[in-house]
């Protein structure tokens, strides 16, 4: 898992930009109104609470989730939006898979395709990489906000799995249902964290360095920025002066 915490972290600050761009608005209605389809309330749908979390941590005004949970709740007229999952590798034999929102799944299907292959990788069969990944929540905290010891008394007695000491952050790994009880410990405590989502961590690692790095962060970067896509996970092991660049 070396590096994944820093990819996190510059993800997070990155979603943080694109917001700034309007990029990130258009992405997170879609999620909100896909996840909306299960029913309006957050407090019995974990997929629309952690959509709206995206949005304010995004400054999305109130009245546009709102709008979004309605047009998926059916309350008002709207795109019809549908899931799809991609499946591929990257250079250096990198798994990624890919979660989408759409209203034409073939259009998105082909323009995905077409970043593969001008990027050095290609688009696999559904199922290919998928058992590579499962669910978890996944919180980075900087090592410079609190003590070793302490953090991890407050994260094991809040029911996470799982901490570990990187060179500058610890990441805390839970499981999805115990996601939100982990991160209200953190934040009653007022910890401060890096970034914190409910992720598909890789089972296992690819290590990546030299040209295949820069090529597979330049696959990933360009396919986060397709307006249809929502995640892209990858198991790339890319040493953490590589990410710095």
């Amino acid at each position: 898992m070396s590096g994944h915490s820093k990819w996190a972290t510059i993800k997070h600050k990155k979603a943080a930009t694109d917001a700034k761009r309007g990029q990130l608005f258009t992405k997170l209605i879609k999620e909100i109104t896909v996840a909306a389809r299960a029913g309006g309330n957050p407090d019995i749908n974990p997929r629309l609470r952690v959509a709206i979390d995206r949005g304010k941590e995004a400054s999305m005004p109130q009245d546009n989730i709102e709008r979004a949970i309605k047009k998926g709740t059916g309350q008002l007229e709207g795109v019809s939006y549908e899931d799809i999952a991609l499946e591929g590798y990257g250079p250096g034999g990198v798994a990624i898979y890919i979660e989408a929102v759409t209203d034409n799944k073939n259009r998105t299907t082909s323009e995905v395709r077409t970043i593969f292959s001008k990027r050095g990788g290609n688009m696999a069969g559904a199922g290919s990489v998928s058992w590579m990944f499962e669910k978890k929540g996944y919180i980075v905290v900087s090592k410079q906000t609190i003590d070793e010891d302490k953090l991890m008394g407050i994260v094991l007695d809040s029911g996470a799995e799982d901490m570990v000491v990187e060179e500058e952050n610890y990441a805390i790994k839970t499981l999805p249902q115990d996601f939100y009880k982990v991160k209200k410990a953190l934040e009653d405590n007022s910890i401060k964290m890096e970034s914190a989502e409910i992720s598909l961590l890789p089972k296992n690692t690819v290590k990546v360095v030299g040209d295949d790095a820069k090529k597979i962060l330049d696959l990933v970067n360009s396919l986060e920025e397709h307006e249809d896509v929502q995640n892209v996970y990858a198991n790339f092991d890319i040493p953490d002066e590589l990410l710095k660049e």
